[in-house]
């Protein structure tokens, strides 16, 4: 599935919810199935520098393929970061260099995020794209 289809398969998801409340329960479940992130791996260098609450990403290549994990302090953080990974996560460093990571600014989560969360998104999709740019450069 192309990142694109996996971007409106979670737009398709969060419209599927009534109300504000009920997205954000579905965004912190997704943080909640992330794959653990072993403590080992939560390090300074590893920080999203700029948000509000601590969020750590971490990125292996495999062949021209990147595998993300994260983590965070926060559920609704995790959860927001889980949306990245899930749309991001097993694909071709240059289909993440090229992706529009705008889809975040879709599911209107932004609008109901206290404006220091609302940038997290933005930093959180400059990391991500960063790490594959650092790949793309071996």
């Amino acid at each position: 599935m192309s990142i694109a289809a996996k971007q409106q398969e979670v737009l398709d998801e969060l419209a599927l919810f009534q109300d504000w409340q009920e997205r954000y329960e579905y965004v912190i479940s997704l943080g909640k199935r992330l794959a653990e992130m072993d403590d080992s791996l939560k390090t300074e260098d590893r920080l999203i520098k700029g948000c509000q609450s601590q969020v750590w990403l971490e990125a292996n290549v495999d062949g021209d393929t990147i595998h993300y994990q994260a983590d965070s302090d926060s559920v609704i953080t995790k959860g927001m970061i889980a949306l990245f990974i899930r749309v991001l996560d097993g694909e071709p460093i240059d289909d993440i260099l090229t992706a529009d990571l705008s889809f975040i600014d879709k599911t209107g989560l932004k609008e109901h995020l206290a404006p220091t969360r609302a940038n997290a998104l933005n930093l959180m999709a400059t990391q991500i794209k960063q790490r594959a740019l650092e790949f793309s450069k071996r």
